[in-house]
Formats: C-alpha cells, structure tokens, sequence
C-alpha cells in the first residue's frame, strides 16, 4: 500500500486460498496484458481466458508466459472443455493443457449436459496433474437447479478433487446463482453456504452490485470470478471499504454509528434550510 490508513481488511498475500480474485480475458492484446499486469498484477490471483478465446489468441503462449512471470496463474474457460468433450476429443484437450504447460484447468458443463459421475470421474483424473476449477450451474436462463442439487454436486465435485467450484453466473450476470435482472438468489445462496464453505466456492460476480452483495455477505475475503479487467482496481476498493457502497462495513461499529448520525443530522439541516 502506499500509505497508512486504520481499520482496512486484512487481505492475504498471494498465492492465497481465500479472497481471490479472477479476471476474465476476452482477449487482450500482449501489449494490453502488459499494462493490465502493470497496474493490477499485485491484485489479480488467476486469469480466465474466456470461454473459446484462447483457440484465436494471437501469441497465446507469450501471454500465458507474461501472465505467469508475474504470480498470475491462468487457465482456459471451461467451454473450451466442453468443445473438445463435446467431440469427443478430451485425450487431446489433455495435450493442448500440456502444450502451452498449463497448471490449472476447468471442467464444465454449463453449455452441455454431462453425466453428473463422469464429470467427477474427469475431475479426479484431470486434479491428479492440475489444479482443477470445477463449475456448477447452467448458461441456460431456463434451465433451474434445486438448492439440494447445487449441494449435492459442489461437494461432490470437492470431493472428486476440484481446488474450488465455481458458481455459475456468465459473463453478464444474468444466470446461475443471479436472477435476469441480475439480482442474488438468496435462499438459493443461503442454502448453498449453509452446506458447504464458502472459502471453497469462487463466485462469478462479473457486476458491480453483485461484487458489493457478496463482499457485504462474506467479508472482503470473498472469491470472485468473471472481473473486467478494468473492474480489478474498483473490485479491490470494494474489498478494503474505499468505496462508497461498503465504506461503513469495515469501520467500528460505534464509529460507524456516530458518522452514519452526524451525516443523518447535517442532511435534516440542509432541508430545513431549504
């Protein structure tokens, strides 16, 4: 940091388990890359290259490489699995993770429909060399999950091996775990964390009001995915309560309280004034 200030959250230095956060690349230049790293390296745990983007990057391995020179561990989106798998080619999707040497990998179902043991069976196989992020949830709007069910495969895919699950929310926010209008499911959420950790959960959270709500929830060590690169800087703000939305959440409660009523009581003035 480049000052002083009291009463900040603690944030971990990475490489961290908890509050990471994840950017999602939709295909930044090299140049680009080098000035996001710049400015927001220090701030950014892994990169998403966003759903099938890596397959026309150009100078893929140079980014992977700069991303990885500057502690950022990145991996493919989880549809590039899912184009491979869906043609039947996941022994080569093993080679191109190997190609580009490749850490960490995701398995997903969010575009088609795999046999809930066999993408645990894929995951175990795949976390025994990588890391694995394992997502939960449907793209499809019109496609519903039970909470039971949500349970019922986060921890199952735990178990097979995954480092975290991801919770489905696209890059609009409008899915998964968020209603159209982009808004949290609640008792879908609720129902979630009551089941399993949320420190193991990485949330797709790609709007800015949804960043406050989960970072009001659970505290400025949240994990958060699907982050505009333009958004990593405003998403850390949020975090330390540098920001309006959660200036209040990180103080003393009393000298919260005290502010929250000095600014109250100047408001009525103001309008009496008026």
């Amino acid at each position: 940091m480049n000052f002083e200030l009291p009463y900040i959250p603690q944030r971990d230095e990475k490489p961290r388990n908890k509050g990471i956060t994840m950017m999602m690349d939709k295909g930044l230049g090299l140049r680009e890359a080098e000035h996001f790293i710049e400015a927001n390296g220090h701030l950014t745990d892994i990169v998403k290259f966003g759903f099938g983007t890596s397959y026309i990057t150009n100078n893929l391995e140079e980014k992977i490489q700069l991303y990885k020179d500057h502690n950022i561990t990145p991996y493919f989106g989880g549809t590039l699995f899912e184009a491979f798998y869906a043609r039947g080619k996941f022994e080569d999707y093993l080679r191109v993770l190997d190609k580009y040497k490749l850490g960490m990998a995701e398995i997903s179902d969010g575009s088609i429909i795999i046999n809930h043991d066999e993408k645990c069976e894929l995951i175990h196989r795949l976390s025994k060399e990588k890391i694995v992020l394992s997502e939960v949830g449907s793209k499809d709007s019109g496609i519903l999950i039970s909470p039971n069910r949500w349970i019922k495969m986060m921890k199952s895919e735990l178990e097979a091996g995954s480092w975290k699950v991801i919770a489905e929310g696209r890059e609009a926010g409008n899915v998964g775990v968020f209603r159209p209008n982009g808004t949290a499911h609640t008792m879908l959420i609720n129902k979630i964390i009551a089941k399993v950790k949320p420190e193991d959960i990485l949330w797709e959270a790609p709007q800015k009001n949804q960043q406050v709500w989960f970072i009001k929830l659970f505290g400025a060590n949240v994990n958060l995915g699907n982050i505009a690169p333009n958004e990593v800087i405003p998403l850390e703000c949020l975090r330390l309560g540098l920001r309006g939305d959660t200036f209040f959440d990180f103080l003393p409660k009393d000298y919260a309280e005290r502010l929250k009523q000095v600014s109250s009581d100047e408001d009525v003035e103001v309008h009496e004034e008026e």
